[in-house]
């Protein structure tokens, strides 16, 4: 085998509270994808970020080339060769694709020629196979396209080695499998790769080797050769894991909510939903299906009173809803919004704060004042009882993790209720599972169930279609704003709602027609 190119040694990372990495080494080696797997919060993004010169470590050594460097910024790294994707991207929206890629290159001159940078950009991109409008307003781009430039950027910077960190957490299976052809390409050159993920089934289709780090330290280093999602499922959290499966058969109770030829329409006047009719009773977990942009998201804002439908009607509990998110949360709506950095929590304010965000005035408010000793020990109560891996109650929520962001969104959530009631009449989970490891998806799941099981309605958005399957008992699938079904689980297949995604209306599920 060839000498390694980048090479890690007992790499020790300690923040307040919390050690990070505890001894880790890894290797990557030229031609190679290598995987890099642990749950969330085991220390996959902080080993990078010390790669790339983001963090310097307490302890260990950084080889590169098989030479010893010490990191002092980015811009060591990446005159060594190295890149690295975020899984958020880091973009300036005021700017144009083309003006993103070149910000920041490190032998960019005073006066800088837009043709020559222009020329030197397309010739990258051809080389790569990654096209982009490159006079697009960045903000204008969609998520695929803007992943592109924030790859293309690295490799104009002069990168031979990429660090991706969550790239298909928010593309579609399409653009996924595009981006995997770029990465063999990139591989067979001779460049090298280091993929984190949590899709198992994509680290086994790309990588050639997979590292997997567990509570900071590194359990093991291995080829993909011969290994499954289960095995490597068990290697990330120390144990077997049990799937979360919906129980068939469950007694369901009256209609929760209704929307009777709903119509949203977009600021262009285009119907982000078009004329969409659907029921939800209590105990029952509707899945909803579709390529990205189909109108999910509106559907999840509708029903969580972000937005009001512009045609139609819609009902909660029988009623004409009143207008507005509060209104709806103290009917019992619950809301977990697609974006969680966003739109789920305030990354400044602690996990105390955040937890109590939605329900400090009418559970602890007295005489206009907050009652904080009876606030923070409700919240560390949610902490407990939803495994929130946090250094105390005062930790700024924008240091956790993916996962215990996650965590902290669902224990707020189900919190959601009215006076004497024990759980959210209704639960819109807007791809409550993304970007989150094995584990953390399952706890999450589990709480879906759980909710369910205790007579609320889930309407569970998500594009992994084996999730919505275990989950759900009926699915539907939105394309283009109009909804086709839902039909029930047991008639349905993952190849049937892949020809539903692509907007087939024949029988995909025995003899049925679906019609919109």
């Amino acid at each position: 085998m060839s000498a390694p190119l980048v090479e890690l040694r007992g790499i020790r990372k300690v923040f307040p509270g919390v050690v990070a990495n505890d001894g880790v080494d890894f290797e990557l080696r030229a031609g190679e994808i290598h995987a890099l797997l642990g749950e969330n919060g085991a220390g996959k993004s902080t080993l990078m970020s010390v790669l790339m010169g983001l963090y310097r470590p307490d302890g260990g050594c950084i080889r590169v080339r098989g030479e010893e460097r010490h990191l002092r910024s980015p811009r060591d790294a990446i005159g060594l060769g190295l890149g690295m994707v975020h899984q958020h991207f880091v973009q300036s929206e005021r700017h144009t694709a083309l003006e993103n890629i070149t910000l920041g290159h490190p032998r960019m001159p005073f006066f800088p020629r837009m043709d020559a940078l222009r020329a030197g950009v397309q010739q990258a991109a051809a080389r790569h196979g990654l096209q982009v409008d490159l006079d697009a307003p960045i903000r204008s781009l969609p998520v695929g396209e803007r992943q592109k430039v924030e790859i293309l950027r690295a490799l104009h910077h002069g990168a031979s080695i990429l660090i991706l960190d969550e790239p298909t957490a928010v593309l579609s299976r399409q653009e996924s499998a595009a981006l995997f052809e770029v990465l063999r390409r990139f591989a067979a050159e001779g460049g090298a790769v280091v993929f984190i993920s949590h899709k198992l089934d994509e680290v086994l289709a790309i990588a050639d080797r997979v590292t997997v780090l567990r509570r900071g330290a590194s359990v093991c280093t291995c080829g993909t050769a011969g290994l499954d999602a289960a095995a490597l499922a068990s290697l990330m959290v120390g144990r077997e894991l049990e799937l979360q499966r919906r129980e068939p058969g469950g007694a369901l109770g009256a209609e929760v909510a209704r929307l009777e030829g709903v119509e949203v329409l977009d600021p262009r006047g285009v119907p982000s939903l078009d004329r969409v009719s659907l029921s939800l009773r209590a105990g029952e977990v509707v899945g909803i299906a579709g390529v990205s942009g189909s109108g999910q998201g509106v559907l999840a804002e509708l029903l969580a009173g972000l937005i009001r439908p512009t045609g139609g009607r819609l009902l909660l509990f029988g009623q004409d809803p009143p207008h507005g998110p509060r209104a709806f949360r103290d009917l019992g709506v619950a809301h977990i919004p697609a974006d969680r950095n966003r739109m789920g929590v305030a990354g400044a304010l602690s996990v105390a704060e955040n937890l109590i965000l939605e329900s400090y005035a009418a559970r602890f408010g007295r005489w206009g004042m907050l009652r904080w000793g009876p606030a923070r020990r409700w919240a560390g109560e949610r902490v407990r009882a939803h495994d929130i891996q946090c250094p105390s109650l005062d930790a700024h929520t924008a240091s956790l993790s993916g996962g215990n962001v996650q965590k902290v969104i669902l224990a707020r959530e189900l919190a959601v209720r009215r006076p004497g009631e024990g759980w959210p009449r209704l639960v819109v989970a807007a791809y409550p599972c993304r970007g989150l490891d094995v584990g953390a998806a399952e706890a999450i799941r589990a709480r879906l169930l759980e909710a369910s099981g205790a007579g609320a309605a889930v309407l569970l958005i998500s594009e992994d279609l084996d999730e919505l399957l275990r989950l759900a008992d009926r699915i539907g699938v939105l394309f283009r704003g109009r909804l086709l079904g839902p039909l029930p689980v047991a008639e349905l297949s993952r190849e049937g709602l892949g020809l539903m995604m692509g907007g087939h209306r024949g029988p995909v599920a025995g003899d049925r027609e679906v019609s919109p």
